[in-house]
C-alpha cells in the first residue's frame, strides 16, 4: 500500500508538476528518483523478512536500489549534468530486472498489480536500454516514469485493498 502511494504521488509529481525549464525538471526527476530507489530498496530488504522466496534477488535489488539512491541524492547535479547517458542506461536495466522480478513475483501468487507493474517496469526498462544515446531521451524517461508511476501506484494501492478484505 505505501509503495502504491508513493509511486502514485511520484507518478503525478512528474506528470503535473510546474517545472518551466529543462533543468528544474530533470534535478526534480533526479531528487525523486533518489529518494524512490532509497526507500523502495529499503522495503525489498524488509520484505526478505516477511516473505522467504527469492531472497537472494531481493537482498541484490534492495542493495543496489539503496547505493544508486543514496549516490544520487548525495550527488544530484552530478547525475543529472555528467552522466545522462549512463544514468539511463543504468535506470534502463534497473527497470528490467525490477519488471522481471515482479513479473515473478505475480505469477507465484503475488497478484495482478504486481504483473502489471511488473510487465511496465519491462516495457520501461527496454525502451531505456534500447533509447539510452539518443538526444532527449531525458524528456521521454520523464513521460515514462510518470505513467509507470500513476498507473503502478493505482494497481499497487487497488491490490492492496484486495488482499486486505480477502
Amino acid at each position: 500500500m505505501i509503495a502504491g502511494i508513493l509511486a502514485l504521488i511520484v507518478g503525478s509529481i512528474l506528470l503535473w508538476a510546474p517545472a518551466k525549464t529543462r533543468v528544474e525538471t530533470c534535478l526534480i526527476l533526479v531528487a525523486v528518483l533518489g529518494i524512490y530507489w532509497l526507500v523502495e530498496g529499503i522495503f525489498d530488504i524488509v520484505s526478505i523478512f516477511i516473505d522467504h522466496t527469492m531472497w537472494g534477488w531481493k537482498l541484490f535489488i534492495g542493495i543496489i536500489s539503496i547505493v544508486a539512491g543514496l549516490y544520487i541524492i548525495s550527488y544530484p547535479v552530478a547525475a543529472a549534468v555528467a552522466l545522462p547517458r549512463i544514468f539511463v542506461l543504468v535506470l534502463g536495466i534497473w527497470g528490467l530486472m525490477y519488471g522481471i522480478i515482479l513479473l515473478i513475483m505475480a505469477f507465484r501468487g503475488g497478484g495482478w498489480g504486481a504483473g502489471i507493474l511488473g510487465a511496465i517496469g519491462i516495457i520501461f526498462g527496454i525502451v531505456l536500454m534500447v533509447n539510452y544515446s539518443t538526444p532527449g531521451m531525458g524528456l521521454s524517461m520523464l513521460w515514462v516514469a510518470a505513467v509507470t508511476g500513476v498507473v503502478g501506484g493505482i494497481a499497487l494501492i487497488i491490490q492492496a485493498f484486495r488482499q486486505r478484505s480477502a
